[in-house]
């Protein structure tokens, strides 16, 4: 009786001690799995009293949890799902039943149990020897030798309950195994520390193994950080087949893809106790290690190139105190490059870093958080030596403020000259971009000197009519239908405006894409169409002005002879004067929102972006700040301020037609439609004024900017006056005569 007592310790029953359970199903019942201990005294047990009787059966109870705790570890521990990944073409492999799905995590877990169960199987040999070897109350003694895991193993084959009903895995049982730590028994809480610090094992190794070598460790879909082809595996898909999609990619297209795409946080295996901006940091490592280590093959090239040119002793890169280690020699292997990016001392401090954490026998969120701070700082200093220095990220950076910022000013002063005639036409579909690359040609032959290499990565773009243009403009206008030029025998499904639609693409190659996105180039592309339109109302006022005065010398110098002749160019003249007038406002308002624009905005952020590239030594840094120097960008030139924006289009399109009127002067019939352009440009310069000063932009971030713009148009408070005058007297339609008031 007594060996059969201490066999049902170690989960074997007999005739003594049976479990209900397995005697159900030999009777044909089919009993569901019991949340309660089924290991019973048989009934026909006489000879037992009741008092023993219970005591025993409460006995018996660490038997049928170390039952199912051995039973949920030999299952977690099966390896059998190698040899049929490997093998799953045999016959008898496709006859077995559908194996559950493997988990790293329950192993571990597995791993943890059996140390615990195997101190109970010593607890309970112990016991058998000392009842051998003594003269012992032997239900006393197996009680005291084993109280202490009255307290162990119920709240186990708990926890093994939840995991095993609820498929509890990955970050998930991480979680579960944190907050059961959380207890008031210090037996238990420690045990249950023991199993964490086995799952926590299992994490650290697909920690190492991705921000040391960027490989995402991680067959069964347990890790908090996953490719979104992953969920594929969910649902039947393979890893070949998914290896396969990612073969036919480039080598560059797959790293684009991995830094923007190619990874994301899975928040259901996310644990708690890890916050999020920690787990946003371990995505960023893994990234840039994976970026370091696997560089493209025309970078290399280039760099191989780059290090036969450079003189030993001349790497000290202009505009940097830092110095960064090039290759000794430049004939070297190629892939001595992708080390030198993250050199292996690097990565042996990551390494350790991590291996110390692993070797903690408790997890400290304080010390683990630090550690991925500083991997993150080393990930992202390596990265930053990249792009800014090897790539020369100042440089590209230099080109787009010159070309979609508009700095290079003679070269688009150029263009727009060259383009003026083709521009006064409506733009035609097929052809409008080849029309514009002529004119582009030509200003680049006469401005661009070959020592700018980076204008070879300019190109010019003109969208289809059907796309969306990214503007802030985002509706084509519509023709005038009183327009009496011209102009308006044009197809009117056509915009006067539709060259607004010319756009810059810039060519960047690896690793800059990381840092230039789709996004950002958007933006820049966004301000360009901006300035661009601006320049363009600019110039046509400046070439309206001067082709007028040119033909009116002309005028004077042929008549000048001619009394009577001459004192009608006179009366010409004083009827045009007020017409002079408003062109000489619509001027001094575009000049003074250009030269804010390009002066108070551009110039003013360029240097601020300066600065912090000059003392910044990180990657992630580097682009908030860039993010920043683009919003501010967009933001002071009010192009997020919807009712300013649309004010400042419109006025601009006034400008344009009244250009195009005054210069195709011709007969009378254009009186009225100037006389609606002008009434129209004071309507709208005087809600210009009227937005700058509202009350309700006074307490925005951007209120000192518009201040700034608005000294410049009312340093001389004409625009103060004329808003008043305006919002103030109603008035019929106005004339010429009307604006005669300065």
């Amino acid at each position: 009786m007594l060996h059969e007592l201490l066999l049902a310790l170690l989960g074997y029953t007999g005739d003594l001690i049976i479990d209900e359970r397995e005697h159900s199903k030999s009777l044909g019942v089919d009993a569901p799995i019991s949340d309660e201990p089924t290991f019973k005294l048989a009934p026909d047990i006489s000879f037992i009293q009741p008092s023993e009787r219970d005591l025993i059966e409460k006995i018996t109870t660490l038997g049928f949890y170390y039952r199912e705790l051995d039973r949920f570890s030999v299952r977690s521990r099966n390896l059998s799902w190698i040899r049929s990944a490997n093998a799953s073409s045999l016959a008898s492999d496709l006859s077995k039943p559908k194996a559950e799905k493997p988990s790293v995590y329950r192993r571990a877990i597995a791993n943890g149990i059996v140390e615990i169960l195997s101190v109970y199987r010593s607890a309970v040999l112990h016991i058998e020897q000392k009842l051998l070897s003594e003269t012992v109350p032997i239900l006393a003694t197996v009680t005291q030798g084993l109280n202490k895991f009255f307290v162990l193993l119920p709240p186990l084959y708990e926890l093994v309950l939840e995991i095993e009903r609820d498929d509890i895995r990955g970050g998930q049982l991480l979680n579960l195994l944190h907050k059961r730590c959380h207890c008031g028994v210090p037996e238990l809480q420690t045990c249950i520390q023991r199993l964490l610090w086995h799952a926590h094992q299992v994490l650290y190794n697909q920690l190492a193994a991705w921000m040391v070598y960027g490989i995402l460790q991680d067959q069964h879909g347990e890790f908090f950080i996953r490719r979104p082809e992953d969920k594929d595996v969910e649902h039947g898909s393979s890893h070949r087949d998914i290896s396969e999609k990612l073969a036919r990619m480039s080598m560059d297209d797959t790293s684009l893809t991995d830094w923007h795409l190619g990874f994301h946080i899975y928040l259901d295996m996310l644990p708690e106790y890890i916050h999020m901006r920690v787990a946003e940091s371990i995505l960023f490592s893994g990234k840039a290690i994976r970026v370091l280590r696997n560089p493209s093959h025309a970078f290399r090239f280039q760099d191989i190139v780059y290090h036969q040119q450079v003189p030993r002793g001349s790497q000290k890169v202009q505009g940097f105190s830092g110095r960064f280690p090039f290759l000794k020699d430049p004939f070297a292997d190629k892939e001595l490059i992708g080390e030198e990016l993250l050199p292996q001392s690097e990565a042996d401090k990551i390494e350790t870093m991590l291996l110390e954490l692993k070797e903690s026998s408790e997890f400290h969120r304080r010390s683990f958080e630090c550690a991925i701070d500083s991997i993150r700082a080393t990930a992202a200093r390596h990265l930053w030596q990249l792009v800014v220095v090897r790539a020369d990220l100042n440089g590209h950076l230099k080109a787009l403020k010159d070309y979609f910022l508009l700095a290079k000013g003679d070269f688009f002063q150029c263009f727009l000259e060259e383009s003026r005639q083709l521009m006064r036409l409506p733009p035609r579909q097929s052809t409008a971009e080849a029309d514009l690359m002529v004119p582009f040609q030509l200003a680049a032959i006469k401005t661009i000197s070959e020592e700018d290499k980076c204008f070879s990565r300019v190109s010019l773009r003109m969208p289809s009519f059907g796309m969306t243009v990214k503007s802030s403009q985002v509706d084509l206008p519509k023709t005038d239908g009183n327009a009496g030029t011209a102009l308006s025998s044009a197809s009117s499904e056509i915009s006067l405006d539709g060259w607004d639609g010319i756009a810059l693409e810039y060519s960047v190659d690896w690793p800059l894409q990381l840092f230039f996105t789709p996004d950002v180039l958007s933006k820049y592309c966004r301000v360009f169409q901006y300035l661009l339109r601006l320049k363009r109302t600019q110039m046509e006022l400046e070439k309206s002005w001067a082709s007028v005065m040119h033909q009116d010398h002309t005028d004077f110098a042929k008549h000048r002879n001619d009394h009577v002749k001459g004192s009608v160019s006179q009366q010409g003249r004083q009827r045009s004067r007020p017409m002079w007038r408003i062109r000489e406002h619509m001027a001094f308002l575009i000049r003074n929102l250009q030269f804010y624009i390009q002066v108070d905005v551009i110039e003013s952020q360029w240097n601020v972006l300066q600065a912090h590239i000059q003392d910044s030594n990180d990657f992630t840094g580097l682009v908030g700040v860039h993010q920043e120097y683009l919003s501010a960008l967009i933001s002071q030139s009010f192009l997020d301020i919807g009712s300013l924006s649309r004010i400042l289009d419109s006025i601009m399109k006034l400008c344009l037609q009244f250009c195009w009127n005054i210069e195709n002067q011709e007969s009378s019939e254009n009186t009225s439609e100037l006389e609606h352009i002008i009434e129209e440009f004071n309507k709208k310069s005087n809600s210009l004024y009227t937005i700058l000063r509202s009350s309700r932009l006074v307490g925005s971030q951007r209120a000192p900017f518009l201040r700034r713009f608005l000294m410049r148009l009312n340093f001389n408070s004409f625009f103060e006056a004329t808003a008043k005058g305006v919002l103030n007297v109603v008035r019929p339609r106005p004339t010429l005569s009307v604006l005669n008031q300065q």
